[in-house]
């Protein structure tokens, strides 16, 4: 079992930062790949970034490339999410999710999630 727990959210104007913190638990932190993930109102979830369990490789949507930056701290147990020039597109609902397999940008390939945090971007 893996629990996540999401932080860092909360309302920016455009062209603003934040950085959404996934803390995790249960399992070897370092053993698995993980993965942020968004959810606009009346849309499906889809792919933000991906990164394996050494943080060797990362993996991007093309809408979020060269804006976005996800890292991890195996040592705190924690993935982010940086996030720069923010545009009112971006407010979502943002979920971290662990892949015990692989690091993959599917949501099916992602066996827990966390609970989301909120992020809003004013014009």
């Amino acid at each position: 079992q893996v629990q996540l727990v999401e932080s860092g959210g909360g309302l920016v104007q455009a062209g603003g930062s934040l950085r959404l913190s996934c803390a995790a638990s249960g399992r070897t932190f370092s053993s698995y790949a993980m993965g942020w993930f968004r959810q606009a109102p009346g849309k499906e979830r889809e792919f933000v970034a991906a990164i394996s369990w050494s943080g060797g490789s990362t993996y991007y949507a093309d809408s979020v490339k060269g804006r976005f930056t996800i890292s991890r701290d195996n040592a705190k147990n924690t993935v982010y999410l940086q996030m720069n020039s923010l545009k009112p597109e971006d407010t979502a609902v943002y979920y971290c999710a662990a892949d015990l397999s692989r690091v993959g940008v599917a949501l099916n390939e992602y066996d827990y999630w966390g609970q989301g945090t909120q992020v809003t971007v004013s014009s």
